[in-house]
């Protein structure tokens, strides 16, 4: 078990879909600050800018840039996340998944919408973990879990966060994106510090508020896999889409697009 973590934070993930783990990330921030500006300064293909004509700020988002930006793949091979991962989802390896940058600026209105991870994503598995972390201070700008909701008979169904429509609009495979605050859900919240990290299974029910504070809130987040996720179709495109993978259902994710980087 590494040093970062004890048996509670393990029981905790596997019960709740999401724990706190302080520091995971804390030796490297500057590395993932200097990566941020650079994926700012030149977007993926899958960047996007997520606020409507009335919203304030800007909230921009970006993903699948940590083989083309040095900073993100030196953070992903050379942190403790993987030993961490591999720890909290009981699992023997770790695959890297994808990277994924959140950055709202100092007064943007629009919060993180509900959503769950895994009915965008083509994997399946229980051995799943996403480490969302702030590289600012954050109070009320934090990530939102709902606890326990990775372990829903029906996943919520996955929407664009711009125009909030539906990925799979005939599918009745999913529910509709429940209102956490107002049915009394358990939702968990923290205060945290640059480094810190909210451990979350993909099907942890999950966003995030506005931010009105006069900070930036960036966070750099991580999407790992473990021993039993495998590739599966879902009733629409997935997002992101890994044009061209060519794998089928029910195999392990391929080694050369999503490499191991961890193993016991």
């Amino acid at each position: 078990m590494h040093a970062l973590i004890t048996q509670d934070h393990i029981d905790t993930f596997q019960r709740d879909g999401v724990v706190l783990i302080k520091g995971l990330f804390a030796d490297h921030v500057e590395t993932l600050r200097r990566g941020i500006e650079v994926n700012m300064s030149k977007p993926g293909p899958y960047a996007a800018e997520n606020l409507q004509d009335n919203d304030t700020g800007r909230f921009f988002d970006d993903y699948c840039n940590w083989t083309r930006i040095s900073e993100f793949e030196q953070v992903i091979r050379q942190s403790d996340a993987a030993e961490v991962a591999a720890d909290l989802m009981k699992s023997n390896s770790v695959q890297v998944f994808h990277d994924h940058v959140l950055v709202k600026e100092p007064g943007t209105s629009k919060p993180t919408p509900w959503h769950q991870d895994a009915p965008y994503y083509f994997v399946e598995g229980e051995q799943t973990i996403s480490f969302w972390s702030p590289l600012d201070s954050v109070t009320d700008a934090s990530l939102r879990c709902v606890a326990g909701s990775h372990k829903w008979e029906k996943q919520v169904v996955p929407t664009r966060w711009l125009n909030e429509d539906n990925f799979y609009p005939e599918s009745d495979a999913y529910m509709a994106v429940p209102d956490p605050d107002a049915d009394g859900m358990n939702v968990t919240e923290w205060p945290m510090e640059p480094g810190d990290a909210v451990a979350f299974n993909y099907s942890t029910l999950h966003g995030a508020r506005a931010n009105v504070s006069k900070n930036r809130r960036r966070a750099f987040s991580l999407r790992l896999v473990g021993d039993d996720a495998r590739y599966v179709e879902r009733p629409g495109p997935t997002s992101p889409p890994f044009p061209g993978h060519n794998m089928g259902v029910g195999q392990k994710l391929r080694e050369d697009w999503f490499p191991t980087i961890f193993k016991r």
